[in-house]
């Protein structure tokens, strides 16, 4: 009986010393380089609004790009021709003045593919 006890024992301490462990931060969660929270619930209400703060970033940027593009286009139909810069878009019909880009971004122009993107100052 004793010998079946050490036995049990030394068997299972075999499995939870083979047992492929996956490496945690001290919170719990898993490190992975994509996560940017820190999963600490005090800083969550922060995490969470840097998380809107950027998706709304994110989504004004796309929104002013395609306008912009649309326009780009529109221009390119009725003048045969991609503008030369953005500012040539200021003018009746197609914008009073141009879109603000969403801060610390400009606006990137290629006049002669006439893309428009967003991208860091």
């Amino acid at each position: 009986m004793r010998k079946s006890l050490i036995l049990l024992i030394v068997v299972a301490g075999l499995f939870v010393a083979c047992k492929k462990t996956q490496e945690t931060n001290s919170s719990g969660s898993s490190n992975s380089p994509s996560s940017s929270a820190s999963g600490n619930p005090v800083t969550a209400p922060a995490d969470y609004l840097g998380a809107v703060a950027k998706a709304k970033k994110t989504a004004d940027a796309k929104i002013e790009t395609a306008s912009i593009n649309r326009t780009v286009q529109l221009f390119n139909v009725q003048e045969g021709r991609y503008p030369k810069d953005l500012n040539e878009l200021v003018r009746p019909g197609y914008f009073s003045q141009l879109p603000a880009p969403p801060y610390g971004m400009k606006y990137d122009y290629n006049p002669k593919t006439g893309e428009v993107k967003v991208v860091p100052q």
